[in-house]
């Protein structure tokens, strides 16, 4: 018997077909409205992923889905490149609004 056989468990791993229009039509919206996208999709757990929206502006959303394979379907059929680590670049290019500024001073100054 080979090491591990015994604990190793193998599941059935479906590639999804479609995702949701809304996700779909939420990517599409904010690349149209931001001159282009770029997409960073991050694992959260039993939620599922989250899609950072980049835009060419520097403005930057996100969207959530309910995996990493859903989300980057959805990435594909909105036409916006998922990167694959967050790079120097794109993290250059994100300019936050005075907002979050405001929250995140907020939570350093509250702790």
């Amino acid at each position: 018997m080979a090491d591990g056989s015994d604990t190793t468990l193998t599941a059935e791993q479906t590639v999804p077909t479609q995702a949701p229009n809304g996700l779909v039509s939420g990517i599409k919206s904010f690349a149209a409205g931001h001159g282009g996208a770029k997409a960073v999709i991050e694992y959260v757990g039993k939620r599922g992923a989250r899609i950072v929206l980049v835009g060419e502006d520097g403005a930057w959303a996100d969207q959530f889905a309910d995996g990493t394979d859903v989300a980057r379907l959805a990435c594909a059929k909105a036409g916006v490149a998922v990167e694959n680590t967050w790079e120097r670049e794109l993290m250059d290019q994100m300019r936050p609004s005075n907002d979050l500024w405001r929250s995140m001073a907020r939570r350093t100054m509250a702790r």
